[in-house]
């Protein structure tokens, strides 16, 4: 699963080119946020060209196309149908409107949605459960316009929803992306912002500047010390031994061991 998913405007080709210098696991091209409404049509375009400029292989590459209920939707899936793009699918809501993008786009073009309103995540787990999509991520800032409140640094006006996408995307079998961090240049609010996250259960995060890439990916890659707990663990599970390093070890721990160096991508 990504652990970073970075978002760029489509009117910008010099910002899309230059998107997979920080090693992003995910580009999205944003037709949606990032493009005023006027540039709409031109931006589609530009977004669509600037795609195929981008080289094969690393960073998964989709297009956020205008939501399904905006002028621009249909005109935005026809252009990424015709492209080598992957899609996000912002402010999901219904279960047909994924649908109809699978129906246009075909059944094996990875997909994003954005859980991100009220609705959606009221819905959440009709929403994600049998999707068939790569990930879903939760849109807090839209979520708290949505439902007439205020965003805090603490984000605790968002901790129920943050958890139910979360807890939706885990029991649909689909990635998790956490919330955005609109401060860009405080990288240790984005650190502090990762790590709740991940403590949530959540495989990545919601990138709108380069350099919170690489601390996306630092929080959400286990480390060199987690990484041989882990390992002590399933040793431990293996030899029958009850505790490790004064710990207790059950099946529960051993499952959180697997999936920690499942995570890091090395061997149990």
């Amino acid at each position: 699963m990504p652990r970073s998913l970075l978002f760029v405007p489509g009117d910008r080709p010099d910002m899309v080119a230059k998107a997979p210098r920080s090693s992003p696991d995910a580009i999205a091209v944003d037709l949606e946020d990032a493009v005023a409404p006027g540039d709409k049509d031109e931006a589609r375009r530009t977004a669509v060209h600037a795609v195929g400029d981008l080289p094969d292989g690393g960073s998964l590459v989709l297009v956020r196309v205008n939501p399904p209920a905006t002028p621009w939707h249909d005109d935005d899936v026809e252009a990424v149908a015709g492209s080598r793009a992957g899609v996000v699918l912002p402010k999901y809501e219904d279960p047909a409107q994924l649908r109809d993008l699978r129906r246009r786009v075909g059944d094996e073009r990875p997909v994003v949605v954005g859980i991100e309103t009220a609705r959606g995540v009221a819905r959440v787990r009709d929403l994600l459960d049998g999707s068939e999509v790569t990930a879903a991520y939760f849109g807090a800032e839209d979520y708290i316009a949505s439902v007439g409140g205020r965003r805090t640094p603490s984000s605790r006006e968002v901790l129920f929803a943050r958890s139910e996408v979360l807890l939706a995307a885990r029991l649909a079998g689909v990635g998790a992306l956490d919330q955005a961090v609109v401060a860009v240049r405080d990288g240790e609010f984005f650190r502090r912002d990762a790590g709740e996250g991940r403590d949530l259960g959540y495989d990545g995060k919601i990138c709108i500047h380069p350099t919170q890439v690489t601390l996306a990916h630092e929080v959400f890659t286990p480390s060199e010390e987690e990484v041989a707990h882990a390992r002590d663990v399933v040793e431990a599970g293996r030899a029958g031994v009850g505790v490790v390093n004064g710990e207790m070890v059950d099946d529960v721990h051993l499952r959180m061991a697997a999936a920690t160096l499942q995570r890091a991508g090395v061997e149990a």
